[in-house]
């Protein structure tokens, strides 16, 4: 596992979807669920475009072989549910193989295999109808969409109980430095609350130590990134972004600050 990638397998896929939003990369791969909450998955994108069958029908699974130790395989098929590209045979061999997991906007089947032996599948959906005649391999490592985000081979790919992240590999170390930068803010707040401390306090608190090296009678901007979009709060000293914090809920995830 490379290095890059052992930081992101520490990560939450919360943590990494709010550094993405911070950033302004897509990369959530919504509607992708795994099939086992407990199920883990971190490891470098290797992509299979899916499309219709052809006359005659071409290849389903044979790319399995090619696939490096510890990849996620990442598959494209269009969120088809009637047509699964995925079953007990290719899980055997992935798990066999070292392989991290298996992404698939599409559906999945022989379930049963994968909770047994732990080998972690996300996917659209899941049935029992088979993809042979249905659907072929059109492309190996080319981009693909997953849920909405764009995938390229060589991705990351991070995966739990809340779904699957994409972190394009040119944009990897700011999205995990990120990332990170958010998780340790998070951790701290969870300890001070357990310790007693309010919520308004202890985000107080961080902001005014993000902001301590402000000059005396310099201006405060609360930058806030929120569903609704994104406002500033400027404030002119550090007292003062304590009081607006004290009457406001805000995620830490969401908060920047320009001193």
């Amino acid at each position: 596992m490379d290095a890059n990638v052992q930081r992101a397998s520490k990560l939450d896929t919360t943590a990494l979807s709010d550094a993405l939003d911070r950033l302004g990369i897509p990369g959530q791969c919504l509607g992708i669920k795994p099939l086992d909450h407990r199920f883990r998955l971190a490891g470098r994108a290797f992509t299979i475009l899916y499309g219709p069958a052809g006359v005659p029908p071409g290849t389903v699974g044979d790319f399995i072989d090619d696939v490096p130790e510890g990849s996620v395989i990442v598959i494209d098929n269009a969120g088809r549910e009637n047509a699964t590209v995925w079953g007990d045979i290719l899980t055997m061999v992935a798990h066999h193989r070292g392989i991290a997991g298996t992404v698939i906007d599409g559906a999945c089947r022989d379930t049963r295999l994968s909770r047994e032996i732990v080998y972690p599948i996300f996917s659209r959906s899941y049935s029992m109808r088979t993809g042979k005649d249905r659907v072929q391999v059109e492309a190996m490592n080319g981009t693909v969409n997953i849920g909405d985000a764009c995938v390229m081979a060589g991705d990351i790919l991070r995966g739990d109980a809340d779904g699957v992240i994409a972190i394009p590999q040119a944009h990897e170390n700011d999205v995990l430095s990120v990332a990170e930068e958010i998780d340790a803010t998070e951790e701290k707040i969870r300890r001070a609350v357990v310790d007693g401390m309010r919520l308004s306090e202890v985000l107080a608190n961080i902001l005014m130590n993000a902001v301590r090296h402000t000059p005396s009678g310099g201006t405060v901007t609360v930058r806030v990134c929120g569903p609704s979009g994104v406002f500033e709060v400027t404030h002119g000293s550090v007292t003062c972004v304590a009081d607006w914090l004290s009457d406001h809920t805000v995620a830490p995830a969401a908060l920047r600050v320009n001193a």
